[in-house]
């Protein structure tokens, strides 16, 4: 039985299924550290501590194992910035619906409010971060305050708070802790009249897109079925990537800046644009046409774009309510133009950069990228870097409905792929995972380079290094603006892993790369491909706009006349295959 606050709080911690907390030991989380080392591990039913090198590092990780697994993660930070660390990864988290359950340790309870050394307060801090954020005051109050800490996290698919003085974590157990017993989750029916209304809109329609997001996750087969009953090609959001995409032949791709193959026409050239489960919040890459959406959180319906018609439910009951009331569609002329122009730009544009690349240096990054594809396993985890990393894995990495691709898709954090990775390969030591690393990211916490070699994880991390943060040069071109302040050092990557303990590779010459990745991949400890890749190579999305052309003409103008003929050649040289053709 628990003898104080601290090892109550562990105590519910491993009721409600947690195997470890990712944090940083220090001064006012130490009781909570100490009851962790006195449970004896997740091997012998207790939990294990994952000492990361920075607070940051801990709530990322933390967020990929919650999506990995769909059960609470935890992750911990002590008083003051601490816990203050935790924060962008919280975000993510949040965003991304991940389970995840934050300890931020507090100073002492009689110095709150008297700035006190490193006071900050959390209860205020992490508010616009979580569903759930309190301040424990009592020993009485504790487990509850716990407890209800973990049903919003479980139940709502959020992040949760609490804030714990040490001196309260220190306390005898005052009060019994409720317990835990797993809530089965439901789902959202839609309404009769919301059905009939839908079934109406779908069977007058004579050209039905659909464009999905991470809310079908679960009703991939119902999609299908929808989509050939009434001839609609299907599109989808970088998040909805994963749910979708697999196993589809209406498939048209992704729209949005990162977008390719023919999902921005088929959305456009519809007569009915039908959402379901995506918040997609990029509102210029949707058009104006008649517009229904589903999802399960009314409160999003409507925000990014006008809707005719908008219907509360999951995705799945909603589909299956409809079907009967649907008339098939004869005439699949939209659908079968869609896809042959998906077919074109996915061979013109996409696949440009993955042929007769062997004798091009630097590095094509498509081309490592599509190479990993084909030698990762069919089961692998994914996690990707914001920036030109995101448009790689989206346009080159199949999920094949085992895969799982995990980034900061909503928040955008850079310096995400290898935290998640720590996360993910923590969750399931035999499952392969790889994390495709931006060089700008990677270097933003080089210093949990130290982790996976701490706890001997079979993870493999290809760096895609181009001295440059390409996805920002993007904007600063469309922008009407000379890229600047973008590019960095080279640096050898694969030295500075090495030096922390990787089994590392750096490759110049592509044709190095199979082998080395094959190589890599089979190594069963944390391994390092350091690619130099083509700085030049910018990702351009499958619709191209009057204004984005004359700034990005504009931008190699100022750099020519500023002496830079020679970088917008090479650019030039770069990115031509990979202007979408119509």
């Amino acid at each position: 039985m628990a003898k104080n606050v601290a090892e109550q709080l562990v105590q519910q911690l491993v009721e409600a299924g947690v195997n470890r907390i990712y944090g940083v030991v220090g001064d006012s989380l130490n009781p909570i550290v100490d009851a962790v080392r006195r449970t004896g591990g997740a091997a012998k039913g207790g939990i294990d501590w994952v000492h990361v090198r920075h607070e940051e590092v801990g709530a990322f990780a933390a967020a990929a194992e919650a999506q990995v697994t769909g059960r609470l993660a935890v992750c911990a930070g002590s008083c003051g910035p601490g816990n203050t660390h935790l924060v962008n990864g919280l975000y993510d988290a949040h965003r991304s619906g991940a389970p995840v359950l934050a300890l931020a340790s507090h100073i002492p309870s009689s110095q709150i409010g008297q700035g006190y050394f490193q006071e900050t307060h959390p209860d205020r801090v992490f508010t616009d971060c979580s569903d759930y954020c309190e301040l424990v005051s009592t020993a009485e109050q504790a487990p509850r305050v716990v407890h209800a800490a973990i049903r919003h996290a479980v139940q709502n698919r959020s992040v949760s708070v609490v804030s714990l003085p040490g001196d309260i974590a220190d306390l005898d157990v005052a009060a019994e802790a409720p317990r835990y017993v797993p809530v089965r989750r439901g789902v959202t029916v839609p309404t009769v009249d919301a059905v009939r209304e839908l079934a109406d809109e779908l069977n007058r329609a004579e050209k039905v897109a659909l464009f999905c997001g991470e809310g079908v996750r679960g009703a991939h087969a119902e999609v299908m079925q929808l989509a050939d009953t009434l001839a609609a090609p299907v599109g989808h959001s970088l998040r909805g990537k994963d749910a979708i995409q697999f196993d589809n032949p209406f498939d048209v791709g992704m729209t949005g800046l990162l977008g390719y193959g023919a999902a921005a026409a088929g959305i456009e050239d519809a007569d009915l644009l039908v959402m379901l489960g995506t918040d997609f919040p990029y509102d210029q890459f949707l058009p104006g046409t008649r517009t229904v959406q589903v999802d399960t959180d009314a409160a999003v319906i409507g925000r990014r774009t006008d809707v005719d018609l908008p219907v509360q439910g999951d995705v799945r009951s909603v589909i299956e309510a409809v079907l009967p009331l649907l008339q098939r569609k004869t005439d699949r002329s939209f659908l079968e133009k869609m896809l042959e122009k998906h077919e074109r730009l996915m061979t013109k544009s996409v696949g440009a950069y993955t042929h007769d690349v062997l004798d091009m240096k630097p590095v094509h990054p498509e081309y490592a990228a599509d190479l990993l594809d084909q030698l990762m396993d069919d089961d692998a985890v994914v996690t990707a870097d914001t920036g030109m990393c995101n448009v790689w894995s989206a346009r080159y990495v199949r999920p094949l409905g085992t895969r799982r691709l995990i980034a900061s898709f909503l928040h955008g954090s850079m310096a995400n792929a290898l935290p998640h990775a720590i996360g993910a390969q923590l969750a399931d030591r035999e499952r392969q995972v790889v994390a495709m690393c931006g060089d700008g990211g990677l270097s933003m916490l080089l210093g949990d380079l130290l982790t996976p070699v701490a706890y001997d994880l079979p993870m493999t991390a290809v760096v895609f290094n181009n001295s440059t943060l390409g996805m920002v040069k993007l904007e600063m071109l469309v922008d009407e603006l000379p890229s600047f302040g973008t590019d960095v050092p080279a640096t050898d990557y694969a030295a500075i892993a090495g030096a922390m303990g990787w089994r590392t590779w750096r490759v110049e010459d592509p044709r190095e790369l199979e082998a080395a990745y094959r190589e890599a991949l089979a190594h069963r400890g944390p391994s390092l491909v350091d690619v130099v890749t083509d700085p030049n190579a910018l990702s351009l999305p499958p619709k191209i706009t009057s204004d984005q052309v004359f700034g990005f003409a504009t931008a190699m103008s100022k750099i020519v006349l500023n002496g830079g003929v020679g970088e917008v050649v090479s650019m030039a040289r770069s990115n031509m295959r990979n202007i979408p053709r119509r």
